[in-house]
């Protein structure tokens, strides 16, 4: 699809369907192309302030989740940040956010990547494929710090839900005390 042919939205939040967030210089000011499962689109914003606006509507900022993944991980340069845990949306940078040939793009809609000089190209699970400027080993090295990021936030979002459903059965009465310092649980 050529880019003429593009829908312009003013506004948009990452979602589900959203796999990348990609830079377009339109007469010297810097726009995205939003890449979803079923469309593309443009945005007349930057990538970095999509991610940003993404990150307030789901409760914080690119700020707070950058803030997040580097407490989490220690991970301070190009930090993967999740947008909404709910939902599962994690997006990395192929560059640093401040550089303006930086794109964003969602874990969990890659499929596979392949390299050819200083271009990796990304093929995404609907099958489209795009090339960003980054070398193999910093798109793999993004590529497994996403990961990481996501098993260390499904992991405790699991064990919470683990632990309510523990804690507050359906269809149950439950019953808690406490004897000699140890919690008890009945369940009729």
């Amino acid at each position: 699809m050529k880019i003429s042919e593009l829908l312009v939205v003013k506004e948009y939040e990452a979602n589900p369907y959203t796999m990348a967030f990609l830079p377009l210089k339109v007469e010297s000011k810097l726009h995205s192309i939003v890449i979803e499962t079923e469309r593309e689109m443009i945005v007349p914003v930057k990538p970095m302030d999509l991610v940003n606006r993404s990150c307030q509507y789901f409760g914080s900022s690119f700020k707070g989740r950058k803030e997040g993944t580097r407490e989490l991980m220690g991970i301070t340069h190009k930090p993967p940040i999740i947008v909404d845990p709910v939902n599962e949306i994690f997006l990395f940078p192929t560059a640093s956010p401040s550089n303006e040939v930086c794109a964003w793009l969602s874990h969990s809609h890659i499929l596979r990547h392949y390299t050819s000089g200083t271009m990796t190209y990304v093929e995404f699970k609907n099958k489209k494929r795009i090339s960003i400027d980054i070398s193999k080993g910093s798109f793999e090295n993004q590529l497994y710090h996403t990961a990481q990021l996501r098993t260390i936030i499904t992991s405790r979002m699991d064990g919470k839900r683990s632990m309510d459903l523990f804690l507050n059965p359906k269809n149950q009465e439950e019953l808690i005390y406490q004897h000699k310092g140890e919690y008890k649980f009945t369940l009729d």
